[in-house]
């Protein structure tokens, strides 16, 4: 038993004294590995590592793994690749190639394409959005959202959730003095109500609009600020000043986004802004728009902003979407924004500023001019638009008695 117990420790040492004249060839060979490293790429590093190991003998693979890091996966494939014929090699894989197509660690948003969808979910509430600008930005740090996306089974981490934002068309935005009013104590808790009642209606198949009314354009050659593709010193040329033309007026585009199907709608008035527009202009998407993307509704969800002709105070408004509910028999609910983030609101930042760029650099000339550069608008993203103009009059300062209201 003695003796078997001094053979064992006698074949240890051995076995660690070949180890170790092993590494230390090895390490020679590291050191002469560092100075051809600035000039192997990924296949020459994984056939010198291949090389060496098979060199080493019986441990090989181990010995390299130990002494320079790479991979003992990254060594097999190596010693496979050195145990085809050449003439196999040339045929299936160009020496100018590092790896077999399809080689190489797939992006964790390939392996995995619900990601980008519970990324903008999670983000959604608490979107912004600059009306004359396509950018999004969001106030959560990356690192917050990462770890509220592993919390739902994703394993990412800060730098690819930037990334990720960048591709959703989010960037990191500096502060700006835009604010409209004081915030509300409870604002946060507005917009997830806002953003839950959306969803609700998605998941019943109902329809959710976003409605506002765009800058007011008078039409004449007026300057129209970006730049825009003409024949080198041959500038569109433009009135000097932008005094109102009477006999041209102005135009009033009143929009409708629908959340869901991605499409727009814009009632082009000529005349005033008022509540009973603003209901026409929805009365005429539902007729020749909604009714036909939505034949089974029996609800319609508005989001809108707290001023306006949509304001939430208007009895006009209120009354005039009565009317429109008794006409269609749908069940209107209409949510507004809080005061101070009419910038907030879909419509601005998904329709309103690709229109504002579709027409950059042209001067509004004409009505129909208004009307073919909104209706032409579109986004890679799938947006469509449909513009009409209308003609119609609309009473200002009307009065809502309380026994109408």
């Amino acid at each position: 038993m003695e003796y078997h117990r001094s053979s064992t420790i006698i074949n240890s040492i051995s076995v660690s004294i070949v180890k170790s004249w092993r590494c230390q060839s090895l390490s020679r060979s590291e050191s002469r590995k560092e100075a051809l490293v600035p000039y192997m790429n990924e296949k020459l590093r994984r056939l010198w590592a291949a090389s060496e190991a098979v060199a080493l003998g019986e441990d090989g693979i181990e010995l390299v793994v130990f002494a320079t890091g790479i991979g003992a996966k990254t060594v097999r494939e190596g010693i496979k690749e050195l145990q085809q014929p050449l003439s196999t090699v040339t045929k299936e894989t160009p020496s100018t190639q590092i790896r077999k197509p399809g080689g190489g660690r797939k992006s964790y948003e390939q392996t995995n394409p619900k990601l980008l969808k519970d990324l903008e979910e999670l983000i959604d509430p608490i979107t912004r959005g600059d009306p004359e600008s396509p950018l999004r930005w969001t106030s959560k740090s990356t690192s917050k959202i990462a770890e509220a996306l592993r919390k739902i089974g994703h394993k990412i981490s800060p730098r690819t959730v930037a990334k990720l934002l960048h591709q959703l068309g989010y960037s990191l935005q500096s502060n700006r003095k835009s604010s409209e009013g004081t915030a509300h104590p409870e604002r946060d808790e507005q917009f997830k109500y806002i953003n839950q009642e959306i969803k609700e209606f998605q998941n019943r198949e109902q329809p959710v609009i976003s409605v506002d009314t765009k800058k007011k354009e008078i039409i004449g050659e007026y300057k129209n600020e970006g730049k825009e593709w003409e024949r080198k010193k041959e500038p569109f040329k433009v009135k000097m000043h932008d005094f109102p033309d009477p006999s041209l007026g102005k135009v009033i585009p009143y929009g409708i986004y629908d959340v869901s199907k991605n499409q727009g709608w814009v009632n082009v008035g000529i005349d005033h802004d008022t509540a009973e527009f603003a209901v026409q202009s929805i009365r005429t998407w539902w007729q020749k728009m909604g009714i036909e993307l939505y034949p089974e509704a029996q609800e319609l969800l508005i989001t809108a902003d707290a001023g306006g002709s949509n304001g939430y105070r208007l009895r006009l408004w209120k009354t005039e979407l009565q009317k429109l509910a008794d006409e269609t028999g749908l069940l209107i609910k209409v949510v507004h924004f809080p005061p101070g983030t009419s910038k907030w609101n879909k419509i601005e930042h998904r329709m309103f500023c690709q229109i504002t760029e579709n027409w950059r650099g042209r001067p509004l000339i004409s009505q129909e001019v208004v009307v073919n550069l909104i209706a032409n608008t579109t986004t890679q993203t799938g947006l469509t638009i449909h513009a009409e103009l209308d003609e119609g009059k609309y009473q200002i300062g009307q009065r809502i008695s309380d026994s109408q209201l």
